[in-house]
């Protein structure tokens, strides 16, 4: 498409990692930042034009410690299970862990956490119309994070606070009604750049026509 650098495109979609232990908890992040990368996601698509997505940007200091407390309670005893024994699971998932427990020990300190909450109480829902209902939030919030990603801050898509939702919700004041589906870390990134993920070749997990066909 002529005015499009693809080349720049292609690079942040290659390169938009789940960061943990990059963030940078010392420099603070601008609410304008923010919102300009909200106002990019509410672009995206959504089921039925619905727009029930809402979004709450958590700054005060009290209020994330007390997400951070929530979240770790669940956190802990999951990250500690997931090691397994030892030398059970593979360096790759060892990492992840390690990475995963680094951010709960100090998510506290991350400047901005945002909630991403959508009307309906998706749980009482059968499974497509639940789909249909995660499928009209998860692509903004993935836009959200591109467009962080492109203006040099990190963010990953957690949902360990989630079994303890009620809490957040008297926390924030989210009435009933309203799903919150993750809660997102926000800062700047330390570094310069990230690399393309190491993946399994894109022959190796894409079908054509039918399970495990060739093109």
């Amino acid at each position: 498409m002529a005015g499009l650098d693809l080349t720049a495109i292609d690079h942040v979609l290659a390169t938009t990692r789940s960061v943990r232990k990059r963030l940078d908890f010392d420099r603070p992040v601008e609410p304008t930042v923010i919102e300009e990368c909200l106002r990019l996601a509410i672009q995206a698509p959504t089921g039925g034009n619905t727009q029930g997505w809402r979004w709450i940007v958590v700054t005060d200091a009290e209020k994330r410690s007390a997400l951070a407390e929530l979240y770790r309670e669940i956190a802990t005893p999951y990250l500690k299970a997931g090691l397994g024994e030892p030398g059970s699971i593979s360096a790759q998932q060892e990492r992840v862990v390690d990475s995963a427990t680094y951010l709960s020990e100090r998510l506290h300190d991350v400047p901005v956490h945002v909630i991403p909450c959508l009307y309906g109480e998706l749980d009482a829902l059968p499974n497509f119309a639940a789909a249909g209902s995660y499928g009209s939030i998860f692509p903004a919030v993935w836009s959200f994070q591109l467009a962080l990603r492109s203006r040099g801050l990190g963010s990953v898509l957690t949902t360990l606070h989630l079994p303890l939702a009620d809490r957040a919700a008297e926390l924030l004041d989210i009435p009933s009604g309203v799903t919150q589906v993750g809660l997102i870390p926000v800062a700047y990134f330390t570094g310069s750049d990230f690399k393309p993920a190491v993946r399994r070749p894109m022959e190796e997990v894409t079908y054509w026509n039918g399970w495990k066909q060739s093109r």
